[in-house]
């Protein structure tokens, strides 16, 4: 006679139990999870901002906040170029949890603290809320980057400085599609790329006629178009066109103040491969008006500083997803077991979670050392450091990041292919920042210029290096063939890359040095400095203690 309870069991299809598999990584608190950039946040002269860095960080690790990420990229935006009346309206419409992101980027000030708050250690405090923020969506930062970038361009031109820094500056978002003269706070965008001419900007063929008088903070009327002009629905875009004197910057809004729809018209929504949740558009300007910001014919030199802003939060957005993979492979291996062993206590699976979590290290050392340049743009020093320094890091981590994206997947295995989880997504982000705001290719070459046009940029460049001299003799040894390779100038443009990712690699190896762990800084320079330059992920020196290196990175959920 069969077992009743066996028989029951066979018709219910009680095949097996869920085992093997780790807990969600959610409700934790992303910043005292994150002992590098505790570290960095401190080193870097923000520690007076750490606890509420730490705040946010709860905040935004809960699970109910990570889900905006996923509804939002999961619900793209969706262009409607008029009412149901006829009206031209060019409004973009988001879901809800794209606006919810928005408005807390805006209420915690990552559009504007280091503006409306300038000390000692606000860009640093502000770069580490946007790398927490970043880790659960990062499409959004877009707009917030642009926003945030505005303001040094529009101090250029005083009169459109006084009524848009305000609004500009202020925490409140409003998503309403009405004009900027009846809200209490906008986003500001930039439109520069054209289809003919790309990075090269000085192409660009969009005409700006004037309307009264020529000249900073007069009005003009543009017309042309912009092939790629990002988050559609900010209030105002800050635009290069050809003024009768040559390329120059506008202020453009996407409605005048008395209410009358701006000629700004939005032609389609690009269809992306990531960055999704984040609308980038095709847009013509037919009679747009907009205010002249700076001098006639200098439009490059008037926008440049908001160029350089915005290639430091690609900077910022890269090493927070390559946090973001590193938290979530170390965490997975630490349940997982395979072969009768936990996966991460298996030694090629140290070498290469180890190996991750060393990349992201670098790449955080870097960018919160070009933030505390930003906190110190008085002392000359600091600001030739950033000049190289963030072409010199946009380039390196930004490029890195795919590949370090991919090897945190296949950390995963199949499970990480899987819509349904962070990894497809982290992964179609991760070339987005080494593709927009300069490619790896304008980022060497704007090094080169640096090196020909600002050669003390060199000096201190090499003067920080330098602070870890005596430290570690593969570093000294590594810096040493580098400066000689600057006196050789034979086919240097050809030889770019490989100029920078040797810059990069000093850098990162004397802040790691520096920072005093040397479990990290040892293991680091050992398996990138022995070549000129890079490595495949796991293939490290069996030197150094990686037990230790991805115990620092795992996030712990009984914290």
């Amino acid at each position: 006679m069969k077992n009743p309870q066996t028989q029951h069991d066979r018709y219910f299809a009680h095949t097996h139990v869920v085992e093997n598999q780790p807990p969600e990584l959610e409700n934790i608190n992303l910043f005292e999870q994150d002992t590098a950039l505790k570290e960095a946040v401190k080193r870097e002269g923000a520690g007076w901002a750490a606890k509420e860095i730490s705040q946010f960080g709860q905040a935004v690790g809960q699970a109910s906040y990570i889900e905006l990420g996923f509804q939002a990229n999961e619900n793209k935006p969706v262009l409607h170029t008029h009412d149901r009346f006829g009206h031209r309206v060019d409004h973009v419409k988001f879901h809800p949890a794209y606006h919810q992101l928005m408005r807390t980027s805006i209420e915690n000030g990552l559009h504007s603290s280091p503006w409306t708050d300038p000390k000692a250690g606000a860009h640093v405090a502000r770069s580490a809320k946007c790398y927490l923020q970043t880790q659960v969506e990062s499409a959004h930062g877009c707009p917030i980057t642009m926003t945030f970038a505005s303001i040094p361009s529009l101090r250029r031109q005083p009169n459109l400085d006084k009524i848009w820094t305000p609004l500009i500056t202020a925490r409140k978002y409003d998503e309403t599609n009405r004009p900027f003269s009846q809200k209490e706070g906008v986003t500001i965008g930039m439109a520069m790329t054209e289809k003919q001419g790309g990075s090269d900007v000085r192409a660009n063929s969009t005409k700006a006629y004037p309307v009264g008088q020529p000249g900073g903070g007069e009005l003009y009327e543009l017309v042309g178009h912009k092939y790629f002009v990002s988050a559609p629905m900010c209030d105002a875009f800050l635009v290069l066109a050809q003024a009768p004197s040559g390329l120059s910057c506008f202020l453009v809004p996407r409605w005048n103040a008395d209410g009358s729809k701006n000629p700004l018209q939005v032609l389609r929504l690009k269809d992306k491969m990531g960055n999704v949740a984040n609308a980038s558009s095709e847009t013509e300007l037919r009679g747009a008006l907009g205010w002249m910001v700076g001098e006639e014919g200098q439009g490059v030199r008037t926008i440049i500083e908001m160029v350089s802003l915005t290639r430091f939060d690609c900077m910022m957005g890269s090493s927070s997803g390559q946090r973001l993979a590193v938290a979530h492979a170390t965490h997975h291996c630490h349940y997982r077991s395979a072969f009768g062993a936990k996966l991460d206590q298996q030694p090629l699976m140290q070498n290469v979670l180890a190996d991750l979590a060393l990349e992201q290290e670098g790449s955080l050392a870097f960018t919160m050392r070009m933030a505390r340049a930003l906190d110190n743009q008085h002392d000359e020093s600091e600001q030739l450091l950033m000049r190289l320094g963030t072409a010199v890091g946009k380039y390196w981590i930004c490029k890195r990041t795919p590949n370090h994206a991919y090897e945190a997947m296949e950390c995963i295995g199949g499970s990480g292919v899987m819509e349904n989880s962070i990894f497809p997504r982290m992964f179609r982000e991760s070339p987005i920042n080494a593709i927009w705001e300069g490619s790896g290719n304008v980022q060497c070459l704007d090094v080169l210029r640096v090196m020909y046009k600002t050669p003390a940029a060199i000096d201190a460049f090499f003067n920080e290096v330098d602070k870890a001299k005596g430290e570690n003799s593969m570093l000294d040894q590594y810096v040493r063939s580098l400066k000689q390779a600057f006196t050789d100038l034979n086919n240097i443009e050809y030889r770019a890359r490989n100029i920078v990712d040797r810059l990069a690699l000093a850098f990162q190896s004397a802040l790691l040095v520096q920072s005093g762990n040397h479990a990290v800084s040892d293991l680091f320079c050992a398996s990138r400095l022995s070549d000129n330059g890079g490595h495949n992920i796991g293939s490290m020196p069996a030197s150094g203690d990686c037990a230790s290196i991805i115990e620092r990175a795992r996030p712990n959920l009984t914290v």
